[in-house]
């Protein structure tokens, strides 16, 4: 009997035991004051759109910079929201630091196309078909001009973007895209003086590899300042306009 009631007693100042434990290690004292903010750029090997400066001052407009504030005063929360304002931003996660300092790992949103429509519109276009609205922020991206909402952005130009991402040269080789008032897509090239001609949206994988063959086994002969115009809108079919002489 009297092993069975030493055994419960155990099992009880265990369990209180790890109750203040918890609580202790994962309370902020009430005393201790943030020294530093770690901000961590978890996809900048691949991408850098968001740089410590602009985080720190979005921080500071929101007056929840936490240098120099009691722990206990700092809302994870607040911060992780703040953060989330950056038009770049995907998503934040901040928590405090075993040496009782604050640290953040932020995701970034990729841009893929910009578009600047005749509507007036200057936005991004991000990697998941999203808005991003960021005022004097300038990335190397295609650009979308001409007659452009929203809704074909983030259909038909949402596809063409993301069909350049995955490839490139093509990627590379794309500077702007303009769209028609029939909603046909004009392109032009960073290499060569000629307009590529897409016709209507879609079919972006038959047209490109058409064009590329093309590239390869004519343009690289006959120079690549001959048409002014190539059209590959066609199945099976390309059709050049000659530069007037």
């Amino acid at each position: 009997m009297i092993r069975k009631i030493l055994i419960l007693l155990a099992l009880i100042l265990s369990s209180a035991y790890l109750v203040v434990a918890v609580t202790v290690f994962n309370g902020k004292p009430t005393t201790q004051v943030c020294k530093s903010i770690e901000l961590n750029m978890k996809d900048s090997s691949e991408c850098s759109f968001v740089n410590h400066a602009e985080i720190t001052s979005l921080l500071k407009r929101n007056k929840l910079y936490p240098i120099n504030q009691p722990l206990k005063d700092i809302n994870i929360r607040l911060l992780e929201e703040a953060i989330r304002q950056h038009p770049f931003v995907k998503t934040a996660e901040c928590f405090f630091t075993s040496g009782g300092n604050v640290a953040a790992n932020i995701y970034q949103r990729i841009p893929i196309l910009r578009i600047m429509g005749n509507n007036g519109e200057d936005y991004y276009l991000d990697n998941e078909g999203q808005i991003m609205v960021a005022p004097g922020k300038s990335v190397q991206v295609a650009v979308a001009t001409g007659n452009i909402d929203r809704h074909f952005a983030q259909t038909e130009l949402y596809e063409l973007g993301k069909y350049l991402q995955n490839h490139p040269f093509w990627e590379a080789q794309i500077e702007q895209i303009n769209v028609t008032a029939r909603k046909e897509l004009e392109l032009v090239p960073r290499v060569g003086n000629h307009l590529l001609f897409l016709g209507k949206p879609g079919d972006y994988n038959e047209k490109f590899t058409k064009l590329q063959t093309f590239y390869e086994k004519a343009l690289n002969k006959v120079g690549w300042n001959k048409y002014s115009r190539i059209s590959i809108e066609f199945t099976n079919q390309i059709i050049c306009t000659k530069k007037e002489k």
